[in-house]
């Protein structure tokens, strides 16, 4: 997966903020978070849209979850695939990724997870990303699993 999957000219939004959340690319400096995040949740994030037939999340060394942001952070400077973490406060809470489609029709694929423990903004994160991927990203059709 070598191709951008924004064009050249697309400046690359590096935050946002919803209701009770907000996003900042994913990289290194997450992966104690991000680790406790993920790993509290395994059931619960299995069972949203989009990861139910996924094998991740599965347990993982925090030195292995460390080599898997830092292939998220590699894709995002390339842009291939763009993952933020969904922070409340400093507090590592869900993940969205934004990487290139896997059904016919679609310009991008879209997933995101948030923690058991805030399991109440799965709705308000799909319905506020939603309008951002909307609004703010240059995709005509996008695919958000669970959208």
């Amino acid at each position: 997966m070598s191709t951008p999957l924004v064009p050249p000219e697309f400046a690359v939004p590096t935050e946002f903020s919803g209701p009770g959340f907000r996003l900042e690319p994913l990289g290194p400096e997450h992966n104690d978070r991000d680790h406790h995040a993920w790993g509290s949740s395994i059931d619960h994030i299995r069972a949203t849209p989009g990861f139910e037939e996924s094998d991740w999340p599965h347990p993982m060394s925090r030195d292995d979850n460390l080599a898997d942001l830092e292939r998220h952070a590699d894709d995002f400077a390339a842009r291939r695939g763009f993952t933020y973490s969904i922070l409340d406060e400093d507090e590592v809470i869900g993940c969205l990724y934004i990487y290139p489609p896997r059904l016919d029709g679609a310009d991008a694929h879209v997933t995101s997870w948030v923690t058991k423990a805030r399991s109440e903004l799965d709705g308000v994160v799909r319905r506020e990303i939603s309008r951002w991927l909307d609004e703010a990203w240059p995709f005509q059709n996008p695919y958000y699993a669970g959208r």
